[in-house]
């Protein structure tokens, strides 16, 4: 795993700033710890920081083709590239290295843009072809890896894996973008393809982007979208069957490594099957680490430890407290914009943890998404069955009513909170479901808005962004449809980006098996009762792990990381949360209602309310906004 950064300047002129490349390579050194490398040439110039885990002595970057017509700076890995080098091979390529960087390069001057879609990994890549006179970016199906991009007023076309090599830039603007800001208090993240800067963008994933000499606008297209086309293809224990092939098939491919390799275990169901196969196909012990809470009610390390136990691997364990949290000024500079999903604490201290002992972790991302494992997607489908019945001309008055006049009962059990079903029954699918997964309601977030940046708004919602993903849907079935808004939303906006920059502090590699395309294609074809049934989600993966798991992890509440944001708010942090929502950089922006501020803070520390997500949110956010005063204050020194 590896940054990469470049400039190429569209105009082409004769001159690209070497400083300013090795000064944005720099800035990504903890992605690639052991070496760095830059190819310079009118008109364009290519960085690169290198983890090494494939031909540590033959794979340095930015790798040039002998005539210097093509060259690549690439990360991440191809799972397949001794396949694809095979049939290089056979068409008459000749290769100096064992690495897949080089397989990359040939497979571009072989077939042009298209190799993409023979490559079976996790990768962002930028290439530059002289011949052309143009640049090519792109980046994997589900967007694993990362890549960001931006123009200046001078007309240099930049790219970096992360957003901080872009800023080095002085004419890179840090203003940020209103309807990203509304994004993230509604999503707790800045959905892609933007970032919550105005003039940073991100390469969307399954796209790649061409950016030629002297033409005006770069041209950008998707080369792979996932398909939900249902098939029923043979017997329940033929489909068991295939699943365990695959999913082994997928974890073996992720298994390939000159250096020492281990996996997260959390002890749910798809960390523990990762496990399972690992060791199954392994001739040594699998190295396994989790994070353990000293919170008895958060705490899933026995769990863990039972599989460990089981496989014998070489487990390790690091014990976290429940108010780790000083850890928040931290994540603005690993996430370089706001990022509020809490569970990014225990993920950056179990990639400490297993940097210790591997480079490479394989890591469960991606099963609750691919095998519907989300109770909320559960609960979706109960909904839709309501949709089904009664038309929207019906649902939308009666259940917005019911919604109104509903009390707000947080402290109730969950069958008691019917409030938000009744307005979830009142929209359309894309609509509901991004209020399933909203960090915070529309009217909450209107209130917390300054009357002036509301009219900036000028009536966006970010309800928007599902709309737009729902228009391509490739599926109208009820499932298939949420499970594809998961896919190109928070499964790339959350989980990935937080796995992603977690890791990549420590110079750790994350591989997701259940995230393999072909793996993920043929799950995604899967019919419905294959995927929920009795109330279960994962149903089929389940049935095909009884004989490698016991039933308490299979068969137990889903957990995952769990922080406790809304005690630490009444308190250890409650002099934190009570100093941000009067701070300057938060009052100053002019985006916030100061006194909707002070009576969110009040209402949930005398236990009127819980606005435990809304409080983190803020308090990451004003986090972000601190980095940037500082960053400022410092490019002005």
């Amino acid at each position: 795993m590896c940054g990469i950064a470049g400039i190429f300047d569209r105009q082409g002129r004769s001159g690209v700033s070497e400083r300013l490349i090795k000064a944005m390579t720099a800035r990504l050194s903890h992605r690639g710890p052991d070496g760095d490398g830059h190819f310079i040439s009118a008109p364009v110039a290519l960085g690169h920081r290198r983890l090494s885990i494939i031909d540590l002595a033959g794979g340095a970057q930015p790798m040039a083709s002998p005539d210097q017509t093509h060259v690549v700076t690439f990360n991440g890995e191809i799972y397949n590239f001794q396949e694809i080098r095979q049939d290089l091979s056979s068409l008459g390529a000749v290769f100096d290295t064992q690495s897949d960087t080089e397989v990359l390069l040939k497979a571009y001057r072989q077939w042009g843009v298209d190799c993409v879609k023979r490559l079976r990994g996790m990768f962002a890549f930028a290439l530059w072809d002289a011949d052309r006179r143009a640049l090519v970016l792109a980046r994997d199906r589900f967007g694993k890896k990362p890549l960001h991009y931006t123009e200046t007023s001078e007309g240099l076309f930049l790219f970096a894996s992360e957003i901080k090599a872009l800023l080095l830039h002085d004419s890179v603007p840090r203003q940020f973008r209103d309807d990203a800001v509304e994004d993230y208090f509604a999503l707790g993240y800045v959905p892609d393809p933007k970032t919550i800067f105005a003039s940073v963008h991100k390469l969307p994933a399954g796209h790649i982007m061409e950016i030629e000499e002297g033409r005006e606008q770069p041209r950008v297209f998707a080369y792979w979208d996932l398909s939900f086309e249902r098939e029923t293809r043979g017997s329940f224990e033929d489909l068991k069957a295939e699943m365990l092939e695959l999913l082994e098939e997928s974890v073996r491919l992720r298994m390939i490594s000159d250096v020492p390799l281990g996996a997260f275990l959390s002890g749910g169901v798809d960390s523990s099957a990762i496990v399972a196969l690992m060791s199954k196909i392994s001739s040594s012990p699998v190295n396994s680490c989790s994070i353990s809470f000293d919170e008895a009610s958060l705490d899933e390390s026995s769990y863990a430890r039972d599989v460990a136990t089981r496989f014998q691997t070489s487990h390790f364990t690091k014990q976290v407290a429940v108010d780790d949290f000083d850890l928040i000024d931290r994540l603005a500079d690993v996430f370089d914009e706001p990022f509020a999903d809490a569970s990014a604490l225990p993920t950056y201290r179990v990639s400490q943890l297993a940097r210790q002992h591997v480079a490479v972790a394989l890591s469960g991302d991606g099963g609750d998404e691919m095998l519907a494992g989300y109770r909320r997607q559960r609960l979706h489908m109960g909904e839709e069955h309501v949709r089904n019945i009664l038309p929207l001309v019906v649902r939308r008055p009666f259940f917005a009513t019911l919604g109104r006049l509903y009390p707000k009962l947080d402290w109730a059990p969950q069958m008691f909170r019917a409030k938000s079903t009744f307005q979830s029954l009142a929209l359309e699918s894309a609509e509901a479901y991004f209020h399933s997964v909203s960090i915070m309601g529309d009217e909450e977030r209107s209130r917390l808005f300054s009357p002036h940046f509301k009219a900036r708004l000028n009536g966006y919602q970010p309800q928007e962004v599902f709309r737009k993903v729902a228009e391509h849907a490739p599926t109208n079935d009820p499932l298939g449809f949420i499970q594809y808004l998961d896919v190109k939303t928070n499964l790339v906006g959350d989980i990935l980006t937080k796995t992603d920059r977690a890791s990549m502090a420590h110079g750790l590699e994350v591989r997701a098996p259940f995230l393999d395309h072909v793996f993920a294609e043929w799950a995604a074809s899967l019919p419905l009762e294959m995927k929920i049934r009795g109330g279960q989600g994962k149903y089929l993966l389940k049935k095909a792990m009884e004989d490698h798991l016991p039933q308490n992890i299979l068969y137990r509440p889903k957990m995952g990381f769990v922080t406790p944001i809304s005690h630490w708010f009444k308190g250890p942090l409650q002099q934190r949360i009570q100093s941000t929502l009067k701070s300057e950089p938060l009052l100053d922006s002019g985006l916030f209602d100061a006194a909707r501020l002070r009576h969110l803070g009040e209402e949930h520390i005398n236990g009127k309310r819980d606005h435990g997500r809304a409080l983190w949110s803020l308090l990451i956010f004003e986090s972000c906004l601190k980095a940037q005063w500082g960053a400022k204050e410092s490019q002005a020194a």
